[in-house]
Formats: C-alpha cells, structure tokens, sequence
C-alpha cells in the first residue's frame, strides 16, 4: 500500500509555473521575476500563499491547465490557514490525500495478501493479523478516508444519518481522529517523518475537516441530498 507524502509542492508541473507567473504578473507586472523567486523554496511557499491564486483557481472559466497536486494545495492551504492551521506540511499532506482520492478507485483499501477492502469493519479485521507495516498502512488509508469524506461529503453523511439511520459526523471523526493518534506515535510514521502532521490531524481533526467543508462548498452544490454520489462507493460508511 503507497504511503501518502506532503509532497504536492515538489510535483508542480511547467503549466503551473506559467499558471502562477501569469497570474501573479498580472498583479505586479514581474513575469520572469516570480518564476526565478518560484526557485527558492522559502519564496515559493511565500507566493503560493497569495490569495490572488488562490481566487484565480475558484474563478478561472473554462478548462484550467494545472496538476492536481498545484490545484489542491493551493486551495487547501488557504482554507486550513483561515481554521487557524499554520503547518505548511499539513496542508501539503491533505492536499495530496486529495488528490489521490479524487480518483474514487484510489479510496479503496488493498491489503497485501488479501486485495482490495471494501468494508470498513473488515479493514479493522484486518488489523488484528497484520504485520507492523501492513497496520501502519490500514490506519492510515482509515485516517485519510474520513478526512477526505467527512471533509468532502459531510452534507451527504448528514443525510444518511437523518433518513436511514446511519451513524452521524462524530462516529466517523472519531474513527479518522484516533487513526492518526495511533499513526503519530508508530515507528514509521518517525521514519516517513509525517509524526507531526499525524499529531497535529489527531489534535485538530474538526476543524481541518470544517476547512474542507468549506472548500466543498466553494467548488460544488453538494445541499441536495439526491446529487449522484450513489454511484460513488460509499461502502465504507457501513
């Protein structure tokens, strides 16, 4: 099972450079100086953190020529920095949960031995006879799913909870919350050097969940109960 890595910033593509010069130049009319100052990773963090393309990607019309890891960071960082969460690294790390989970086959869990999950309470099954690696693994694909949907999908949770007696927000945030409790203390998690932004997704799981709840709402109309995502897999609410 891949390891998730805050690694979006190292993965920016040509496209997104011109996207970022062309936006940013258009603020100061300094093309080719923000693409050398993009070079240095301390001014690159300062420019990405400029609401101007952070607007520039809600309100661009048409086909927009960036990578997933530029798009999702971008908007990520601004929502979690405006829920009082500072970490660069967090922001990075949940950017590329979504970025990954925008392909819903990448939700699924694969267990090595056994193949693809799809139940929730297999998967925590599956840790009682796991290796150390393996349950490093399972925990954290529980920890990034349900930040992902309770972030992304919270109204259509809400919904199953109201109409057909399925357990609410809370249960599957305190499913996400000590996943990453556990992960934080895990030798791996040491060794991929992601300890810090497991703690700080432990500590405040509500609120980077609200963040993406708001970030939701910003890209698409999700008040409608009845808006398709039956033909998602939402197999792992039960």
């Amino acid at each position: 099972m891949k390891v998730i890595q805050p690694n979006c910033r190292i993965q920016f593509t040509a496209q997104d450079i011109e996207f970022i010069a062309r936006v940013l130049a258009a603020k100061n009319g300094q093309n080719q100086l923000v693409i050398q100052l993009l070079s240095d990773p301390e001014m690159r963090d300062l420019i990405l953190d400029d609401e101007a393309l952070f607007h520039a990607l809600l309100e661009q019309k048409g086909c927009l020529r960036v990578s997933s890891h530029f798009y999702f960071y971008v908007l990520v960082r601004h929502v979690l920095r405006r829920s009082d969460i500072e970490d660069r690294g967090v922001a990075d790390y949940v950017a590329e949960v979504l970025a990954e989970f925008s392909s819903m086959e990448r939700t699924r869990c694969v267990v090595p031995g056994r193949g693809p999950v799809n139940y929730m309470f297999e998967m925590l099954a599956a840790l009682q006879t796991a290796d150390d690696r393996t349950s490093f693994s399972i925990r954290a694909h529980i920890g990034n799913y349900w930040l992902f949907f309770c972030g992304v999908f919270a109204e259509h949770i809400r919904f199953r909870a109201e109409f057909r007696g399925a357990p609410g927000l809370s249960y599957y945030e305190a499913l996400g919350r000590s996943s990453f409790r556990l992960l934080s203390d895990h030798r791996l998690a040491h060794k991929y050097e992601l300890a810090p932004i497991f703690n700080t997704l432990s500590e405040r799981f509500e609120p980077a969940r609200r963040a993406l709840n708001d970030l939701a709402e910003r890209l698409f109309s999700i008040g409608d109960p009845d808006f398709g995502l039956d033909a998602l897999s939402f197999k792992n609410l039960n």
